[in-house]
């Protein structure tokens, strides 16, 4: 996430240089709060915030359960952790429904924070967990916001009430207050209520919203904030709760900026609750907001249980135990392959499911130049194959190669390379289903992972017949140096280029756990 990429950078360096200690002295850990201070303010938390955060953790730090720790800077990255939740809420909270349907939700903030998108999103992730929602257009003040609003209702597949044209002509509160009413005779659960924002916080802006919520007395006001907007962001949330009052906050746009202190700050000087994270434009980024997982993401500690809801929101459980017997039965073709991307692609971006693995941080460079269209050339080559070809990729001759390059625009190198990663990974994945352990090229031996059986001379007899035996040092070195270089393979995983990277044995035991071995 793009969010906290410059916070998330600055806290990641100052620990690593910790752990380099073996014994924390105050004046390490005076540094190390130091340090931290300069990352929030950079980010642009509010001061107050920063201050309070800061004494928090140096008295923590200073105290026994770091003194007496058998890793002390482990347990200042667990102290830090828990300070970041706190000021991010505590504990999730969700939303609270009506006892008795439908239940208002009134959206309040700024023009362009993003409220008629967040409207359309929530309506969306209302419709998946079975709910009726209704979209109420009592934004009549921006030019289009009730064409736009009734563009992004039909995309997320909502009703919308819009009696009035909008663009200046309208009661904004007899429309939030007849939607209501709209609402209950046709049995909508769910009303959500699209308010107008200005540039700026003004007396008109509150008064209207003020008046809409003792209209409809909803049952949430959310109020949605753009989290690129810094320092001001904490002005804007004290203005709108001292005029309108809000009962949750909405962070807008956490994919378009690096510093992300407005999520910081909101939260702990409002003393209202983060419900809901906007992490990108499709209609599908929506999160709920974890305080505990942001602060884990922040610290490059990975956030798992959301890529595993992802996971499971996108793949089919039942098509997954089918695949599961296709590995093990050996049928697993480039079909299944295709499948698999397609179901892949509904997660979403690539690089921000990467984003959620732990320590991925350190390896910011090569997320950046990550391609998301290298899924999308895999998939053009794989479909310029006939049904035959991608069942049995055996058949594939040099004439049969060169025509699948030329259908998907791409080189007969580059379909070379998917068939032979994929004849690799298939062989690999058969493996891991059965229990096994794979062979990977480019990895050494495993500890402790050998053949049953397998004498240690005769592996060291292997092992000595791999390398040159010339009796010049420097030709002996040279050719073992060539034997090097060629035994590792050479381009991503199924794609077409870069340097592969081989699977760790944790990455083996996910993947073997997925498969229902134990």
């Amino acid at each position: 996430m793009a969010t906290f990429g410059t916070l998330s950078d600055r806290l990641t360096e100052t620990f690593r240089n910790l752990r380099t200690k073996g014994k924390l002295t105050p004046a390490d850990v005076d540094g190390t709060v130091r340090e931290i201070r300069r990352a929030l303010l950079d980010a642009d938390v509010a001061l107050s915030v920063v201050k309070d955060f800061t004494a928090k953790v140096r008295e923590r730090a200073l105290g026994d359960e770091v003194n007496k720790a058998l890793n002390p800077a482990q347990q200042v990255v667990q102290i830090v952790n828990e300070e970041l939740v706190q000021i991010l809420g505590g504990e999730q909270r969700r939303l609270q429904f009506a006892k008795t349907a439908p239940t208002v939700i009134m959206l309040a903030g700024l023009q362009g924070s993003g409220k008629t998108t967040f409207a359309g999103k929530l309506a969306k992730q209302l419709e998946g967990e079975g709910h009726t929602p209704l979209l109420v257009a009592a934004d009549l003040q921006r030019p289009n916001a009730v064409n736009q609003l009734q563009v992004v209702a039909e995309q997320a597949g909502a009703t919308v009430y819009a009696p009035e044209p909008g663009n200046g002509v309208g009661d904004p509160v007899k429309v939030s207050r007849d939607g209501v009413d709209y609402a209950r005779r046709q049995q909508h659960d769910v009303v959500i209520i699209d308010t107008a924002g200005r540039l700026g916080v003004d007396a008109e802006l509150m008064k209207q919203a003020s008046d809409i919520r003792k209209a409809v007395d909803p049952d949430e006001v959310l109020f949605v904030i753009d989290a690129t907007i810094g320092q001001d962001a904490v002005n804007v949330a004290k203005a709108f709760q001292e005029g309108v009052d809000f009962t949750g906050v909405v962070l807008s746009k956490l994919d378009g900026d690096a510093r992300g202190g407005a999520a910081l700050s909101v939260a702990s000087l409002t003393g209202r609750p983060i419900i809901f994270a906007s992490t990108g434009e499709r209609l599908e980024d929506l999160e709920p907001f974890h305080p505990d997982r942001m602060a884990s993401r922040i610290l490059d500690l990975g956030d798992i249980l959301t890529l595993i809801e992802q996971a499971q929101q996108a793949f089919d459980e039942d098509e997954a135990m089918k695949m599961a017997e296709k590995l093990a039965t050996e049928q697993f073709t480039l079909e299944d392959f295709l499948d698999q991307l397609q179901q892949m692609k509904k997660m979403g971006s690539m690089k921000k499911m990467l984003g959620m693995l732990p320590g991925m941080g350190q390896m910011k460079q090569q997320l950046d130049d990550f391609d998301e269209r290298e899924i999308d050339r895999t998939e053009a080559i794989i479909r310029s194959m006939t049904p035959g070809e991608r069942r049995n990729p055996k058949v594939l001759n040099g004439s049969r190669r060169l025509r699948i390059a030329r259908g998907s625009g791409m080189t007969v190198t580059d379909v070379n390379q998917l068939v032979a990663r994929f004849d690799q990974a298939a062989k690999m994945m058969k493996t891991v289903a059965r229990g096994g352990t794979p062979n990977i090229p480019g990895m050494g031996a495993v500890p402790g992972m050998g053949r049953p059986g397998a004498s240690s001379k005769r592996g060291k007899k292997g092992k000595s017949s791999a390398g040159s035996r010339s009796g010049n040092p420097a030709k002996r070195a040279a050719e073992n140096a060539g034997v090097a270089q060629t035994s590792t393979p050479t381009g991503s995983g199924f794609g077409l280029g870069g340097g592969a990277k081989a699977p760790t044995e944790a990455d083996l035991a996910e993947i073997q756990k997925l498969f229902g071995k134990s």
